[in-house]
């Protein structure tokens, strides 16, 4: 194609006897084929951004069919609802963290499979607390601030440390995280028996076992695809924008697979029920750390690459400003909202900025 654009201008310069301005035609065809090429880069950059629009609606959609079809098997074998919650459902609403970084862990693509971690734990304090604050005022349960938001600052702490020591998080470092996840869910089993919950009987129709299988398997193939579909399009989006992996990891990847989050937060802020927020996320963070990197170390080992060390401290750094806004008044207000949003803004300026040439001084420093 850049040929018979190229034959095409010098035949009509020819034609019109401009020799004696023998560079005109060269530019002017240089500049056509820079016009095609850019047209050309365009065109393939939005087809990529469609794609990874389909995959996280496949992701987000399929997790949610996955958890419908299990929650619903569960329930007709007798498994009470508690566990149902504390299990396939929690586990559920982390279903794209962890299909899109085993899937891009098993395609070699480090950046992705960390970057979409530490960035979702990351976006979900600043960003989906952030603008549920703004919405409304935001409480915190005491468990939450006491427990389980050490625990999430301990473990984001100990994945920076087994990612940097080794330069991956290897299947041994798997291994331990399983099986702090595991504690971590028998932690919850106890809390949810101590503090039972009411649950509002819903008179709805039960779907057959049948239906349910069916949601159950489509579910998985949504979720596969969808992630398969998510890290295709992120890399080449980044190839074709001349961004880096460490950067469409941390911010699109992150945002596509925390939309669970960010529809519930903001939905619970609209009804009114904005307290089951925080716990949520933190939930989640603690999940994605444990749950997610666990099991994609356990499938391969996970390349861990030393610019994460900036990455990882804003996101204990954002866990250690939910807790300040909040260890006092066991609230989370709209100031503090702002305040998480700005800084928010400020990360995604270092990132687009500052990451890249930041990068090489880290590996000295490092070193």
């Amino acid at each position: 194609m850049h040929t018979a654009i190229r034959t095409r201008l010098l035949l009509c310069f020819r034609a019109i006897n401009v020799s004696e301005y023998w560079f005109v035609p060269r530019i002017l065809s240089g500049m056509a084929i820079i016009l095609y090429t850019k047209e050309e880069e365009k065109m393939e950059l939005l087809w990529q951004f469609v794609v990874l629009v389909v995959g996280f609606a496949m992701l987000v959609k399929g997790a949610d069919w996955f958890v419908d079809g299990a929650a619903g098997i569960a329930e007709k074998f007798g498994i009470p609802q508690m566990v149902i919650g504390l299990t396939i459902v929690a586990m559920g609403t982390s279903a794209p963290e962890a299909a899109v970084s085993v899937t891009a862990a098993l395609k070699g693509n480090a950046a992705i499979t960390i970057g979409n971690v530490v960035g979702s734990n990351i976006m979900n304090i600043l960003i989906i607390l952030g603008v549920t604050a703004v919405i409304t005022s935001v409480a915190i349960a005491k468990s939450t601030l006491r427990i389980e938001l050490p625990i999430m600052l301990v473990i984001t702490l100990l994945l920076m440390v087994q990612g940097y020591t080794g330069n991956e998080v290897s299947r041994v470092e798997g291994i331990i995280m399983w099986i702090a996840f595991i504690a971590y869910l028998a932690y919850l089993f106890v809390v949810a028996k101590n503090n039972p919950q009411k649950v509002e009987d819903k008179e709805e129709k039960k779907k057959p076992i049948w239906l349910l299988l069916v949601l159950v398997v489509i579910g998985l193939v949504m979720i596969v695809f969808g992630s398969d579909f998510a890290v295709d399009a992120a890399t080449n989006i980044a190839k074709t924008a001349g961004l880096s992996d460490h950067f469409i990891g941390l911010t699109i990847v992150a945002l596509g697979t925390s939309l669970p989050e960010l529809f519930t937060s903001v939905s619970a802020a609209r009804k009114g029920n904005a307290d089951i927020a925080i716990g949520n996320v933190v939930g989640s963070n603690i999940f994605n750390i444990l749950f997610v990197v666990g099991t994609s170390a356990l499938i391969t080992p996970v390349i861990f690459e030393s610019k994460f060390i900036i990455d990882f401290i804003v996101a204990i750094l954002a866990g250690v400003l939910l807790w300040v806004c909040t260890f006092k008044s066991k609230l989370l207000k709209r100031p503090h909202g702002v305040i998480m949003i700005v800084c928010y803004g400020a990360y995604f300026v270092y990132l687009l900025l500052f990451a890249e040439k930041v990068a090489p001084y880290i590996d000295k420093v490092l070193k």
